[in-house]
């Protein structure tokens, strides 16, 4: 009976101890901090552009937290000869995960300004007709493409997908605001 009692004690500890070792196994505050300043460089990438500093918030906040599910010792995370790699990964899946999660999504790939230069869309568009633009390419987008890698694929290939993007954007635009693209083939004289 007194070797049970003397183990409890010894036990408790044990049990402290890992319960404290998995608390030091999560990211500071500090940590979390400093994961979100690094992501800000991923801002200028086509899709994270286009958001808000809230909606780039929550999307840096989402990256912090599946890189700490991963990798819950920062230090040893950091140290990682692939780091940079894996943040890339991350990146990009959270994007393709946040595109399944709502095709409107497509915004942020084709903003409409750009959409305007390159004379997709006229360029005095409210709201809601920018949102029905949205909802026919997205509808096209989810048609001819079987998931959202293989769309993400085609914007990064930019060839022949591309054209056929540009058909699905011409379509949805001339379908919906009698708008007509008209694409010219510029020939060079021959010297």
């Amino acid at each position: 009976m007194k070797k049970i009692l003397l183990c409890v004690p010894l036990l408790a500890l044990a049990v402290a101890g890992l319960v404290g070792c998995s608390q030091q196994r999560k990211w500071t505050h500090e940590q979390r901090k400093a994961m979100r300043e690094a992501l800000r460089d991923y801002r200028q990438m086509v899709y994270l552009e286009d958001l808000n500093d809230a909606e780039f918030m929550l999307f840096s906040d989402e990256v912090a937290a599946s890189l700490e599910n991963d990798y819950p010792v920062y230090v040893t995370f950091t140290q990682m000869p692939g780091m940079q790699d894996t943040i890339d990964v991350v990146v990009v899946t959270t994007i393709v995960d946040e595109l399944d999660a709502d095709a409107h999504n497509m915004r942020h790939i084709y903003p409409y300004p750009y959409l305007v230069a390159q004379g997709v869309l006229p360029a005095d568009l409210d709201l809601e007709a920018q949102r029905t633009f949205y909802r026919c390419f997205a509808s096209k987008v989810n048609a001819a493409y079987s998931t959202t890698w293989n769309f993400f694929n085609a914007v990064l290939a930019e060839n022949t997908d591309d054209s056929q993007i540009r058909r699905m954007e011409a379509e949805c635009a001339s379908d919906l605001f009698d708008w007509t693209i008209t694409e010219i083939d510029i020939i060079e004289p021959a010297n």
